[in-house]
């Protein structure tokens, strides 16, 4: 009994006592917000005829089917285009914050309501990449993602650096966010717009108030005491949960796109790459697509490798050194896919729920020559920025009140 005690006991406080992942959060919390805007950016131009007031699906089509499946989208409480342009920049600005990790709680709560406003508006356009970032976007949202590599992390290694000297100052900004972001949310609550299903309001508000309890907690106890110890063991828990369903989505993902492709004739006889490569949609560089279609070896490897790293990448997690070669595979076709097939904004967001999966100590190296260029950089006067990569070990947690 006590040889099994120990292990759980050990696992339970792994997963209650720290956020684990934290550099596997914040490369998904940086890939998956810039695959959005990104995205924006290029359709900007394109914008009303793909989501606003021009497009081919009408604002009283959309207004039917959300009304029929209950989705959620902000494009829907009003009509018009200053409302669409409002919309639209609110989703590109809250993906630019979520990428550098400024509070990002509300960031990602932001990046959530305007990523699902913008695809349940026009529920025709993509290209199967934005069906992973419907569903990471909510995952996020439950995540610990700004503890290393954020605006959130530095700010929360000045407020334990100011405390140790004496000199801290509360944060000003958090409060006044949480106050206009909760007036919105009421005044959108009792105008009748929030009226998706259950679960985006529910989120909405969720983390408004557990956003209340969790300053009001550091506020009147103190960091030690015991309420703010428990909301952390809370985050954590909800944290890794959120994490390991990450991973678990990345492989049904991949396990199930491998075995329908197994059930198809095309792939079993080794031809499946050559069709694409000769759609006019799928053509970008019609002179590049004849000439890997000509091989016909380089058509039957390619055909057969996809169906086998993604059937056995699931399989292969439990062995760390060919779980790494797997997943430089899936990379490196998801990158010849962007340039080959014309379909950069799959492959970025493929890429990035791939990257859940890349070892810490790669990511502390990326870390750490990142920082080295960063240095290199000069500034005002000629100096040089200074700081290394941050350390969740070595700073701490770096969710610190509101927004965070």
């Amino acid at each position: 009994m006590n040889r099994l005690s120990l292990p759980l006991s050990q696992g339970l406080a792994r997963v209650t006592g720290a956020a684990l992942g934290p550099y596997q959060t914040a490369v998904i919390r940086i890939g998956f917000p810039a695959t959005w805007l990104l995205f924006l950016l290029r359709e900007f131009p394109h914008r009303e005829e793909l989501y606003g007031p021009d497009g081919p699906w009408s604002w009283d089509l959309a207004r039917q089917l959300t009304s029929g499946n209950g989705a959620f989208s902000a494009l829907m409480w009003f009509r018009g285009g200053p409302w669409f342009e409002a919309v639209y920049l609110l989703a590109a600005l809250s993906s630019l914050l979520l990428v550098l990790g400024w509070r990002t709680r509300t960031a990602s709560v932001l990046f959530m309501a305007g990523m699902l406003s913008l695809q349940n508006r026009s529920v025709f356009m993509g290209d199967g990449g934005d069906n992973v970032l419907h569903l990471m976007a909510l995952y996020l949202v439950f995540t610990r993602c700004g503890q290393v590599w954020s605006l959130d992390a530095r700010r929360a290694a000045r407020t334990r650096a100011a405390r140790a000297r004496g000199d801290h100052r509360p944060d000003r900004t958090g409060p006044v966010l949480w106050a206009v972001l909760g007036a919105a949310l009421a005044a959108v609550t009792a105008a009748g717009r929030l009226d998706s299903e259950w679960l985006v309001p529910a989120l909405l508000w969720g983390v408004w108030l557990a956003q209340a309890l969790w300053w009001l907690a550091g506020r009147q106890a103190g960091a030690s005491a015991q309420p703010r110890i428990l909301l952390d063991v809370i985050a954590n828990v909800v944290h890794n949960a959120a994490l390991l369903v990450i991973m678990a989505e990345a492989c049904l993902i991949y396990s199930t796109a491998g075995w329908y492709k197994i059930q198809g004739s095309r792939w079993q006889d080794g031809t499946a790459v050559y069709y694409p490569l000769h759609l006019d949609y799928f053509s970008p560089w019609p002179a590049l697509a004849d000439l890997l279609s000509a091989n016909g070896t380089l058509v039957m490897l390619a055909t057969y490798g996809t169906v086998a790293v993604q059937v056995a990448f699931p399989f292969t997690l439990f062995n760390r050194r060919v779980k790494n070669v797997l997943l430089a595979a899936m990379m490196f076709e998801h990158a010849v896919i962007a340039v080959v097939l014309g379909l950069p904004f799959f492959s970025l967001a493929m890429i990035a729920t791939d990257a859940v999966f890349l070892p810490t100590s790669f990511l502390r190296r990326l870390g750490g020559w990142a920082a080295r260029a960063r240095g290199r950089l000069p500034l005002r006067g000629g100096r040089t920025v200074p700081g290394g990569p941050r350390s969740p070990e070595r700073d701490g947690p770096a969710h610190v009140g509101f927004g965070a």
